[in-house]
């Protein structure tokens, strides 16, 4: 079985994200969505509502499970048995950083795990969840950017 980990902090998740892990569900057999808890930023919501609303987003998709991580992503693959790595890119700088994360985690993984790239459509190349909680937090409109789900729970 072929199995990936989509990793991220999906603080919040957006449409972008949807849009990677559509695609990534017909490469690969399973996909698992990892939601990192990062200690390097300072997330807008709670790992537990991240995956809440993760889950909202994906019900319809299959092939999928969603599940939480601290440390390294190649640590996490090797539990789950995943020998691939789904990332998203957005631009050429997305590219160069994610480039060096490949070579990194093939080497940490002792070349068992390879990072697979699909690239962002036009319509959600811009799109980060940094923007999007940016744009929240000054009261701005993000439904063009999340899922209905996310946009309802965040206009609370």
């Amino acid at each position: 079985m072929k199995t990936a980990i989509f990793a991220g902090s999906f603080d919040p998740i957006t449409n972008g994200h949807i849009e990677i892990l559509k695609k990534g569900v017909k490469i690969f057999d399973k996909v698992i969505i990892a939601v990192a808890g990062n200690s390097e930023k300072k997330p807008l919501l709670s790992v537990e509502e991240r995956i809440e609303l993760i889950k909202a987003c994906t019900k319809n998709i299959q092939n999928l499970e969603i599940g939480a991580f601290e440390g390294l992503t190649v640590e996490y693959a090797k539990v789950k048995n995943a020998h691939f790595l789904l990332r998203g890119l957005r631009s050429i700088s997305d590219f160069d950083y994610e480039f060096q994360m490949a070579q990194i985690n093939e080497d940490l993984s002792e070349s068992e795990i390879e990072t697979c790239f699909i690239p962002a459509s036009t319509q959600n190349m811009y799109i980060s969840s940094s923007m999007v909680k940016e744009i929240c937090f000054n009261n701005g409109n993000i439904s063009n950017y999340v899922p209905k789900e996310v946009f309802e729970y965040l206009k609370k």
